[in-house]
Order: structure tokens, then C-alpha cells, then sequence
């Protein structure tokens, strides 16, 4: 299974698609402890308490997992999965 990290996350990790030992039946919450014990860095940046804080959305197939089963989610066969920090910014029209 593959995460698409974005921003910072990409930089903290060491790139923006890392690839997971986990598969068609595990869950989100699986995949996501897989991929901070290959990349611990992120840890800190991801996870508040334990939880993953409130600022990080964990998407599978384009949806926050929030909206649905969390992180308890089942994955299935050609799931995308992806963390996106916080984004703000850009130009206000004038």
C-alpha cells in the first residue's frame, strides 16, 4: 500500500510516496502505524497524544476517514491513501 504525503509531511518523510506493508484487510490505523515506524520523523509531526491530532487529514480514496470509519477503516485493493497538513495562505484578489 502506498501514502501520498503533502507539504511538509513530504519533507519530514523524505519524499511524497512511501510505500507500506499493508494490505487488503488491514486498516487505516495499520497502514498509518506502519508507515511512522519506517518514517518515525513524522511521529511528532502527526500525532498528538497518541491520536492523530486534529490537524492532520487521513484520506483514503480522496475522503477524510473521519467521515466515515476512521481509523478503524478496512482497507481494500487499489485504496489511496494520503496525510495532508494544514494549508493556508495565497493572495487575496484585489
Amino acid at each position: 500500500m502506498e501514502w501520498k504525503l503533502f507539504a511538509d509531511l513530504a519533507e519530514v518523510a523524505g519524499g511524497r510516496e512511501i510505500d507500506v506493508a499493508a494490505e487488503p484487510g488491514d486498516t487505516v490505523g495499520d497502514a498509518l502505524d506502519t508507515l511512522l515506524e519506517a518514517r518515525p520523523d513524522l511521529r511528532d509531526r502527526v500525532l498528538d497524544d497518541g491520536e492523530v491530532a486534529d490537524h492532520i487529514n487521513v484520506l483514503r480514496n480522496g475522503r477524510n476517514v473521519r467521515h466515515d470509519d476512521g481509523m478503524d477503516a478496512t482497507l481494500e485493493a487499489g485504496d489511496e491513501l494520503a496525510l495532508f497538513p494544514p494549508v493556508s495562505g495565497g493572495a487575496v484578489g484585489r
